[in-house]
């Protein structure tokens, strides 16, 4: 299966920037989708970006213009750059992967990463 490590987090002022990584290890050959979600205090997780296996992304409207998922091109890193930080941004932001291994598909979690902005 997929392993997953995150990190990148941290604590930023409102206007300032971050990049979150996440490397994935393992059978990463099966990984069809990755992505990042965040969870604020007391609420639900919820999708920030994904990127497929064929690069398309997608984000969240709250996201749109301030945040970029990316990866390298061998596809064991996945990147999520955050500019343009505002308090309501401040989460528990973690890595996703989908992996299909033949008829089975699972849904692997990083440990997650902290973002806190200060404003």
């Amino acid at each position: 299966q997929v392993q997953l490590v995150e990190s990148g987090g941290g604590l930023v002022q409102a206007g300032g920037s971050l990049r979150l990584s996440c490397a994935a290890s393992g059978s990463i050959f099966n990984i069809r989708r990755m992505a990042w979600y965040r969870q604020p205090p007391g609420k639900q997780r919820d999708l920030v970006a994904a990127i497929t296996s064929g690069g398309t992304t997608n984000y969240a409207d709250v996201v749109k213009g301030r945040f970029t998922i990316s990866r390298d091109n061998a596809k064991t890193t996945v990147y999520l750059q955050m500019n343009s930080l505002k308090p309501e941004d401040t989460a528990v932001y973690y890595c996703h992967a989908k992996e299909k291994d033949g008829l089975d598909e699972y849904n692997i979690w990083g440990q997650g990463t902290q973002v806190t902005v200060s404003s």
